[in-house]
């Protein structure tokens, strides 16, 4: 009974399996993502922001990365997923979280980019000192990270013959991903008191 629920929950659906440099891209995506959330990780367990000027944003801060942490792990298994030969989620779902998660990379990436062109022009004032090299491997880091999602993306769109509707729900709903996380738990983590106001 369980396996006609799981095959009807999860239809048999053929899908062509990725080739070396695609498999590649999927475990490097997901080594990325496993590491750039141990960097949180670690950030929370030496108490980085217990002291000094960010001290009083500390709770806050805590639930933000631990947010975070969780987000950066679905990414690392929505890369295996989408080069693994197991069926774990359909495929329209599958091929949905995976746009999405190339376009909440790429925005955020361009956001980077556009920020550091305004500061170098002099139409926007640094929110702290300038360091290139530091701020260049930066923005090159979610680059590159983009641009693996991205070949993730289009090669299981490709091979799963994937409908243009969980492409387009993935990519509209990186704005509102990024609006999320940077936006409105800030605001909830004020009205909770975790933040100071």
């Amino acid at each position: 009974m369980y396996a006609s629920a799981h095959a009807s929950a999860v239809p048999d659906v053929s899908i062509a399996r990725p080739d070396r440099v695609v498999t590649a891209v999927g475990w490097l995506s997901a080594l990325w993502c496993v590491g750039f959330a141990t960097v949180n990780v670690v950030l929370e367990l030496t108490g980085h922001f217990a002291s000094g000027p960010n001290s009083a944003y500390a709770p806050g801060l805590s639930v933000m990365d631990w947010l975070v942490v969780v987000l950066k792990l679905v990414g690392a298994g929505l890369a295996l997923l989408s080069i693994s030969r197991r069926r774990v989620l359909p495929v329209g779902l599958l091929g949905m979280l995976l746009w999405g998660g190339f376009a909440t990379l790429a925005v955020y990436a361009t956001g980077n980019v556009v920020e550091a062109v305004g500061i170098l022009s002099g139409l926007m004032a640094p929110v702290h000192p300038l360091r290139p090299l530091w701020d260049l491997g930066y923005v090159s880091f979610f680059a590159l990270a983009a641009a693996g999602f991205g070949v993730l993306a289009i090669s299981y769109a490709n091979r799963s013959r994937l409908r243009r509707l969980p492409i387009t729900l993935g990519v509209l709903g990186a704005p509102a991903l990024i609006a999320g996380v940077l936006v409105a738990v800030p605001l909830l983590l004020t009205a909770a008191g975790l933040f100071p106001s």
